[in-house]
């Protein structure tokens, strides 16, 4: 099976800092694509940021500028370095991968970590 742990969460200050990781482990054989959502109570879940093996990100548009996406491929660790924090930004965020497993053929499969909280307030 694949795990992702996730640590970073916390409570920060507006215009604050906070850096997320997750770590994925287990039967894999290769990542496509690792990222991060969030949400907020009665919020729908929503995408903040990816990135693939090659390299490539997404941001939703509200975290442009001020969140940044990383990865280190030979650990299978994807970091969120959020800066210039804001109250709105307050949720769970919780990691994601898409990943080909081990003895899993070709397919690929989606996992989530439990999810790390971020409040930012003053």
């Amino acid at each position: 099976q694949v795990q992702l742990v996730e640590s970073g969460g916390g409570l920060v200050q507006p215009g604050g800092s906070l850096r997320l990781s997750c770590a994925a482990s287990g039967t894999i054989f290769s990542i496509n694509r690792m990222g991060w959502y969030r949400q907020a109570p009665g919020k729908e879940r929503e995408l903040v940021a990816s990135i693939t093996t090659g390299g490539s990100t997404n941001y939703a548009n509200s975290v442009k500028g001020r969140f940044t996406i990383s990865r280190d491929n030979n650990k299978n660790t994807v970091y969120l370095q959020m800066n210039s924090l804001k109250p709105e930004d307050t949720a769970v965020y919780y990691c994601n991968t898409n990943v080909r497993r081990l003895g899993g053929g070709a397919s690929f499969s989606d996992y989530w970590g439990q999810g790390t909280q971020v409040t930012v307030s003053s």
